[in-house]
């Protein structure tokens, strides 16, 4: 992860429950499902373990549900910037293979010399990588000359 061209996608920490309530708004953290107590520690511990390992500060990256942004602000590894292409489709499949197109393009774009970590959701997570990771969960993927993004190792945090 310190080497360039690396990033870490991360599933949301806890959050107890399946899917979200009907009728959730992205603007309502109280109409959404949430992380735990234990998810919110989980979060804390994914960022020591960053710093553990000479991470102290990336580029971070969450999807606009507040599950996700609450883990990348409680990694305190920096500033997180919200991207929609971050977003879950689970309620809606459809937008899958367009979204992660986008996503695809837009991560071949970025620039990968400082580590970087996406904070997201499981489907975003497994459609990218092919992994079903469980909470919190951390896949690293390299992004090779081609543009291509491949599984390099996956770490359970729970």
């Amino acid at each position: 992860m310190r080497r360039p061209g690396f990033l870490a996608l991360i599933r949301h920490a806890t959050a107890p429950g399946t899917n979200d309530p009907a009728g959730f708004r992205l603007d309502d953290c109280a109409t959404q499902r949430n992380l735990s107590a234990e998810g919110r520690a989980q979060s804390v511990r994914i960022g020591d373990m960053f710093r553990a390992n000479g991470i102290a500060d990336a580029a971070v990256y969450s999807s606009q549900w507040c599950r996700c942004l609450d883990t990348a602000r409680l990694m305190k590894l920096g500033e997180v910037r919200p991207q929609p292409l971050l977003n879950s489709f689970f309620q809606d499949r459809s937008r899958e293979a367009g979204q992660i197109e986008a996503l695809q393009r837009w991560i071949g774009q970025l620039d990968l010399a400082k580590p970087t970590v996406f904070v997201t959701h499981q489907v975003v997570v497994t459609a990218l990588s092919q992994v079903f990771p469980g909470s919190g969960e951390i896949v690293a993927m390299q992004r090779g000359a081609d543009g291509r993004l491949s599984v390099q190792g996956r770490l359970p945090t729970a």
